[in-house]
């Protein structure tokens, strides 16, 4: 009877993990994002960069104001499986605002 419950635990604790790490680089991603197109990146370009710090899969957009730029950053976390089929994925997401920087 222990064996199975230290399993089933092991899997729980190693998705908590799973859904910790891409939370993270979601942040990560979003931060990136919103900094390059603060600094007068294109749109395009910052978003590139944010896929390359974002989880696969990941959704980035960016939007520009005239102060400020809004970077959003969303990632499905997918389950285990198994005896956790039931809790399905879960979407992780972040936003970061940077102030735009002047053009000279």
């Amino acid at each position: 009877m222990a064996l199975p419950t230290l399993v089933v635990l092991t899997v729980a604790l190693a998705w908590i993990v799973s859904y910790g790490v891409t939370q993270v680089r979601v942040v990560d991603a979003a931060r990136e994002t919103a900094r390059a197109a603060a600094r007068a990146d294109t749109a395009v370009d910052a978003a590139s960069l944010g896929r390359r710090v974002a989880p696969r899969g990941a959704r980035v957009s960016v939007s520009a104001g005239p102060e400020t730029v809004v970077a959003r950053v969303s990632a499905t976390v997918r389950g285990p499986g198994g005896v956790f089929a039931r809790l399905g994925p879960v979407t992780v997401s972040s936003e970061a605002v940077a102030a735009a920087e002047p053009t000279w």
